[in-house]
């Protein structure tokens, strides 16, 4: 095991991780599982994005194709008319973190010409073999992210009435994101780059979820960041009375609380001002700066 990770190295300078940070998460598709069609064009998606970011998050998490299970793949192209009039409109207005979420890289590439400082890819390289050269050729962060299944195919944690993954899901995971990360290293990504997130929702059942989460410590001790996205996910809701993902972020805010005195300091949101709030009750100061110019 290793002490946890004391930065992220992204394409603008080292986010140091002795606080927490918060990426609000703006869905630029018309069906995301929680607030599809919210940010129905650029405008709303941008002044969104800016009021997260005045909330106190340390910057977003930006995409064009909704993951949520049963979702249609959308090409490289409609996801770069969808994302790119956004990043560019919150870059030209912040300094704050953009992250763009696809695994794609022709769509990562152009969003980190449009001042993108890291890529979320949920497939971690597997669907683009160019993902991990793109990377290590412009010197941005990673977030390599395990899945059971593509969207496609997958089911809501809910919804599975047999666990989609046999054995031990903590292990398995674990080992799998080494082995990616490792191959991510092994072609020029600097290890303080690749942050690991263990896929939450993503081809799990509620049980093997809960169990993910309990087991938060490990994967810090990886002493790779790790990134936490759990926010309004279909597993919070069946042990929250079964509400809807809308009403989910005061329990989202509880698992974030969790997570973060099991050493989490990276989390993925949807409403940064409650999770900023779990946070701060246990004592924690909610980083807001952006690495830019270190």
């Amino acid at each position: 095991m290793s002490s946890p990770a004391s930065g992220w190295l992204l394409a603008a300078g080292e986010l140091p991780l002795s606080q927490p940070h918060l990426l609000g998460i703006v869905n630029c598709t018309p069906d995301s599982f929680s607030d599809g069609g919210r940010w129905r064009d650029a405008t709303h998606a941008i002044d969104g994005a800016l009021e997260m970011i005045e909330s106190g998050a340390s910057g977003v998490d930006v995409g064009g194709e909704s993951t949520r299970p049963g979702a249609t793949r959308i090409d490289a192209q409609v996801q770069i008319d969808r994302v790119l009039p956004v990043i560019e409109g919150i870059r030209s207005a912040s300094d704050a973190i953009i992250t763009i979420d696809t695994t794609l890289a022709a769509v990562a590439e152009a969003a980190l010409d449009a001042g993108a400082d890291a890529i979320n890819d949920v497939a971690a390289g597997e669907e683009d073999d160019c993902m991990f050269d793109l990377a290590a050729r412009r010197g941005c962060g990673l977030i390599l992210m395990h899945r059971h299944c593509p969207p496609d195919q997958d089911q809501f944690s809910t919804n599975y009435e047999r666990p989609p993954m046999e054995g031990d899901v903590v292990s398995q995971v674990i080992q799998w994101l080494e082995q990616r990360a490792g191959q991510a290293e092994a072609a020029g990504i600097a290890r303080g780059a690749i942050c690991i997130d263990p896929g939450l929702g993503f081809g799990k059942s509620v049980v093997q979820n809960w169990a993910l989460i309990e087991a938060s410590a490990l994967l810090v001790a990886s002493g790779r960041p790790v990134l936490a996205a759990a926010s309004r996910k279909s597993f919070i809701g069946a042990v929250a009375g079964g509400r809807p993902p809308h009403e989910l972020d005061e329990a989202s805010a509880q698992v974030t609380a969790t997570q973060y005195a099991s050493g989490i300091r990276l989390f993925r949101v949807h409403a940064p001002w409650v999770h900023r709030g779990a946070l701060e009750q246990l004592g924690a100061s909610i980083a807001e700066s952006s690495p830019r110019g270190c």
